[in-house]
């Protein structure tokens, strides 16, 4: 492994600890998680006591204060484990919905939780999309009305990752019927367990099997007003704004899962006899797994650098958007060819590539589909 320019020495070695710990507690146990449809909470405990889970979160909650760069390094290293769901467990609690309390939360709300999510005592979900509307926000129907001191909330989510088994949700809902659009939407903290609140059905998929998807039911939801996230008719910009954390943060799990599909299907070619050598042997195969790992080399810089531009405070919405739209196309093609070069045992379910096939898919279309990524990068040419 070669030093990047974007990471410090610190850096490096959190990425190796980070990949000792996977190789060790999470690899040898990760394939029953994927029968049970989740990842155990004493692993994300685990996690948090070795200070995985609040990266970018002050000290004073138990993080360690660093920048979006060590969010990068997080997320490509979980992509790398094979296991797309328990990768997407972590993430969604540590950089999808987490920070919508750290970045709009009273001093009150973080106090009372942001120790815990930053511990794996309590794990995070957001609720944005619905069965209308996922990546355009403006579309949402969920309901939230005042009434005296509380709020009542009416409506449901859909595709809500760790949405079976979290403690905690961040919930977008309209607050003002007659503002237009993307106005009239907040954020509340919703706890499992308040009246009214209930979790409509754990959803099968494709990929990701070791992350539990639900639909999410509020039916005459009463909560506090100090539930309310962030100010009242703001919490469109509150999702626009962690939208470029997540969007990033899918890319370098997308890289990560890319570049160890590539080692993996190295290491088989060498070793696969064929006709009187090994696949290796084929200038076809050799040629096409070399211009796949030049093409995710070139997207990881990419990644880097967003991540760089991020961490600097610039504007990069364009870039963010590139970065997902690409990594999330690259990373499918090569896993097209890792299976296909793995010939009938990458067809086995137990085989690592089979089950990376399938986890990559979703790349394509979560956190902002392809064409709408690409949409947002029209807008700023």
């Amino acid at each position: 492994m070669y030093r990047s320019v974007y990471f410090p020495p610190e850096l490096e070695q959190f990425r190796q600890q980070l990949r000792r710990f996977i190789e060790v507690e999470v690899v040898p146990s990760a394939k029953a998680w994927e029968a049970e449809g989740m990842t155990p909470r004493p692993l994300l405990r685990r996690m948090g006591e070795l200070g995985f889970l609040g990266l970018r979160y002050p000290e004073a909650y138990g993080g360690s204060g660093l920048d979006t760069l060590a969010t990068a390094v997080l997320a490509e290293e979980l992509g790398r484990s094979t296991f797309g769901g328990f990768a997407i467990t972590v993430l969604v609690h540590t950089d999808m919905a987490s920070p919508h309390l750290a970045n709009f939360g009273s001093d009150a709300q973080k106090d009372r939780y942001m120790p815990g999510i930053v511990a794996g005592d309590i794990i995070t979900a957001v609720a944005v999309t619905e069965p209308g509307a996922g990546s355009d926000v403006a579309g949402l129907r969920t309901r939230a009305v005042r009434d005296g001191d509380e709020w009542v909330l009416n409506g449901s989510k859909m595709f809500i990752t760790n949405g079976v088994h979290a403690d905690l949700y961040f919930v977008a809902a309209r607050t003002d019927p007659d503002a237009k659009g993307s106005r009239g939407i907040s954020m509340f903290c919703v706890e499992k367990g308040t009246p009214g609140f209930s979790v409509g059905r754990a959803l099968a998929k494709m990929g990701w099997r070791s992350s539990d998807t639900a639909e999410l039911v509020f039916d005459a939801c009463r909560l506090p007003a100090d539930c309310l996230l962030g100010e009242e008719n703001k919490g469109f910009y509150a999702v626009m704004r962690n939208f470029q954390n997540e969007r990033l943060v899918l890319g370098a799990q997308a890289i990560g899962e890319a570049q160890k599909a590539l080692e993996l299907t190295l290491d088989y070619v060498k070793t696969r006899p064929a006709f009187g050598g090994v696949l290796w042997d084929k200038q076809a195969i050799r040629q096409r797994l070399s211009q796949r790992w030049a093409e995710v080399a070139a997207a990881r810089q990419f990644v880097y650098h967003a991540a760089w531009l991020d961490a600097q405070g610039h504007d990069c919405v364009r870039e963010v958007s590139m970065v997902k739209a690409t990594c999330g196309e690259l990373v499918n093609r090569v896993l097209y060819d890792c299976q296909q070069f793995h010939g009938g045992f990458g067809y086995l379910e137990d085989a690592p590539i089979e089950r990376m096939v399938r986890d990559a898919r979703v790349h394509a279309i979560g956190g902002g589909a392809t064409e709408v990524m690409l949409e947002e990068v029209a807008k700023r040419l």
